[in-house]
């Protein structure tokens, strides 16, 4: 052991009840950082709650000679215990989830046949809806996917890209890596428009207003602009939801 892990692991850390008064203001910063990329039905007030159980825990498990920071193990912790509860709560009802795997089937097939991708006046014509429709249905499909890019163990309605815990086996390791490798591909595959907003949410950590400030766009139109980049992934990667949806 180093001299710096031996020292870590000896150190007179405070206590947990400290720990947690000390960074409770961190869950609140987190829960409004998430809300403000969810649904208005989503409560504020629910994410606070599961973000402090999160921080129990992390008061309860942190591990100094691990080399991390209480703060950025807390985060880790409090976000995901956001993401859990709000998995629990899925707003959306089935025939969403079935209009969004429609959508994104269609988007696969007309864009292998095209050559190029698909405009949306081209797939609301295949899925014989009116634009407004296929235009509610990004925006559906936006408010699904407003967590980390995951594929999920329901309906694959959802694309998952979860760092394996360090109990999971070498093949979950492997199937993860796997996953993360063709999610990169599949990203980059994209058209510019839709890695840039993706970009934008997910590495920058704008909400949708300001990307809409950022491509001149109203918050409506970047809401569908990202529904509509994560169906295309969806079709992208549909291996990966048969595989998760089993035989």
């Amino acid at each position: 052991m180093s001299v710096a892990a031996e020292y870590l692991s000896t150190a007179q850390l405070p206590s947990a009840d400290t720990l947690v008064e000390q960074h409770a203001p961190l869950v609140k910063r987190i829960a409004l950082h998430l809300s403000a990329r969810l649904p208005d039905c989503v409560e504020l007030d629910d994410l606070i709650q599961a973000g402090m159980i999160g921080l129990l825990e992390a008061s309860s498990h942190f591990d100094p000679s691990a080399g991390a920071s209480f703060e950025t193990f807390a985060g880790f912790r409090i976000r995901g215990a956001m993401i859990d509860e709000l998995r629990r709560g899925d707003w959306a009802p089935r025939s969403v989830h079935r209009g969004m795997r429609d959508a994104a089937e269609a988007m696969r097939q007309l864009e292998q046949m095209l050559g190029r991708p698909a405009r949306e006046s081209e797939v609301a014509e295949r899925l014989e809806i009116d634009m407004p429709a296929l235009r509610s249905l990004l925006a559906d499909a936006s408010r699904c996917q407003a967590l980390p890019l995951e594929y999920s163990d329901d309906e694959g309605d959802h694309l998952r890209a979860d760092l394996p815990s360090s109990g999971d086996s070498p093949a979950a390791h492997y199937e993860h890596g796997a996953f993360e490798k063709d999610l990169a591909s599949a990203i980059a595959e994209l058209p510019e428009r839709d890695q840039l907003v993706l970009s934008l949410y997910y590495d920058q950590g704008l909400n949708l207003k300001e990307i809409g400030a950022v491509l001149g766009v109203s918050e409506s139109r970047v809401c569908q602009l990202q529904g509509r980049a994560h169906l295309r992934l969806r079709g992208k990667l549909q291996d990966w939801n048969a595989h998760q949806q089993g035989p």
